[in-house]
């Protein structure tokens, strides 16, 4: 007897043959030498070095992956709290002093740090991102959002209109948009740069509470639910949620994410000290452990121009790298 093998069943053998296997890459770390470091938010320069913030020591510090050589900068304000970092397509160097109201610029050549301080509303600046000649912030303590201009210092605050929202991580969109993770409530919010007007996006299950953000090509909103230990999806074009249980379980703290030049979307589970890569063709998650334990990825950068994600291991004084290609 011939027994037929359905279509539809032989072309998913097909594609299950077709697809490699996964190979895990390895995480390289750097130790940073200055002791009692706690390096929080890392960005990639145009040259492929990274810079950092180190939020315990008050410095700045920046890294040559090519020589391993590390050096770093006192902020001009001690005592600080250097949070976020961004690098600005004229590659100053920007961060947030969270514990001092103020947002300061590195220039990479000499090493000057000049300070710009920030309106009462926001005294807590959180992330920061270039976006538009302007560098937009969060400060999740005072449930507000703004602006700065580098040419004038001037600054701009505006407030979620849910309040104690705690607005966490922000990205740009590539539609001109700014997107926000507002860690106190169930909710994503995106943001008109040109007003400051700020659209709420609710999640829908209430205990969601999103941490960090990415949003890919294709205008897809990915984000960490940290609350619920899942990674979440929104399309903004039709308003559609998906998500995804995170491989170590409801606590394990899914925090820092990136998409990967590899299409996957890489994020850190902050509980279970481990890397999850998501594939959003087949939703399949791997997890790959950080050599060193106790390390939370609280930020972290893609470099697509060499395939790399840069992960800022706070706890353990280090930071760390994934080689992709690209």
């Amino acid at each position: 007897m011939r027994i037929t093998t359905p279509l539809w069943l032989a072309a998913a053998a097909a594609v299950l043959q077709a697809a490699p296997a996964w190979a895990p890459p390895d995480i390289v770390e750097y130790v940073i030498p200055r002791p009692g470091n706690f390096p929080h938010d890392p960005a990639v320069a145009a040259d492929g070095s990274v810079w950092y913030t180190d939020q315990h020591n008050s410095f700045i510090g920046r890294l040559d992956p090519a020589t391993g050589k590390i050096v770093d900068f006192p902020t001009p304000t001690p005592n600080s709290g250097p949070h976020g970092l961004t690098v600005a397509p004229d590659g100053q160097v920007w961060y947030t002093g969270q514990a001092a109201g103020v947002i300061g610029r590195v220039d990479p050549k000499t090493g000057h740090i000049t300070e710009f301080a920030l309106p009462a509303e926001a005294r807590n600046p959180h992330t920061p991102i270039f976006h538009r000649g302007r560098i937009w912030f969060t400060d999740a303590n005072n449930s507000s959002y703004g602006s700065l201009d580098p040419r004038t210092g001037a600054v701009k605050v505006y407030h979620t209109p849910t309040a104690d929202a705690v607005p966490y991580g922000i990205r740009p969109a590539p539609d001109g948009s700014i997107w926000i993770a507002m860690l106190g409530t169930n909710k994503l919010g995106r943001v008109d740069p040109a007003t400051g007007a700020m659209r709420e996006f609710v999640l829908p299950d209430a205990g969601a509470r999103p941490r960090r953000l990415q949003v890919g090509g294709d205008g897809i909103v990915w984000y960490t639910d940290f609350g619920r230990g899942y990674l979440g999806a929104l399309d903004p074009r039709t308003g559609k949620v998906r998500d995804w249980p995170s491989p170590s379980g409801k606590g394990s703290g899914p925090y820092g994410i990136a998409i990967g030049t590899d299409g996957r979307v890489w994020y850190c589970e902050s509980a279970a000290s481990k890397m999850v890569a998501f594939d959003p063709r087949t939703e399949k998650m791997e997890t790959l452990a950080i050599p060193t334990p106790g390390a939370i990825v609280r930020h972290m950068e893609t470099d697509s121009t060499r395939g790399r994600i840069w992960l800022a291991l706070s706890g353990t004084g280090r930071l760390g790298k994934i080689e992709l290609g690209r």
